[in-house]
């Protein structure tokens, strides 16, 4: 049987990283991670673009919860650590986003704000600018 996709709601994925029996893969790009983040104990950051190429390092045993902005590129994320092997890889559906919603932890370091009219636009705001 292939293996499929497992897509989590926010709440059942704090309940397994908070359990420790999953990781979080923050799939998100580095300049995104700095300013807020997942606040669970086991979180593991590689960018979408690189994780292709790192997923051979990966130990297989470990159940990774992958998760990004959104839950766009997440699924497509899982989706690659199956098609490399992991039989244990899922997507946290509505990504960060919606797990802030909840009200579930998050990290801010408003050091690393953003500033933009819109996503396409990010970039790091400049003190005093």
């Amino acid at each position: 049987m292939e293996n499929q996709i497992r897509h989590f709601s926010s709440h059942e994925a704090f309940e397994l990283l908070q359990s420790g029996d999953a990781v979080l893969l923050d799939i998100r790009d580095e300049y995104l991670q700095g300013f807020k983040c997942i606040d669970v104990p086991r979180v593991l950051q590689i960018p979408y673009s690189d994780l292709a190429e790192k997923a051979s390092g990966l130990p297989h045993e470990v159940f990774y919860i992958c998760a990004d902005s959104a839950g766009i590129n997440s699924k497509k994320a899982a989706q690659i650590l199956i098609d490399a092997g992991f039989s244990n890889a899922g997507n946290l559906a509505g990504g960060l986003i919606d797990w802030e919603r909840l009200g579930l932890p998050v990290c801010t370091d408003i050091r690393e704000r953003m500033t933009g009219s819109c996503m396409c636009q990010l970039k790091k705001r400049v003190k005093n600018k």
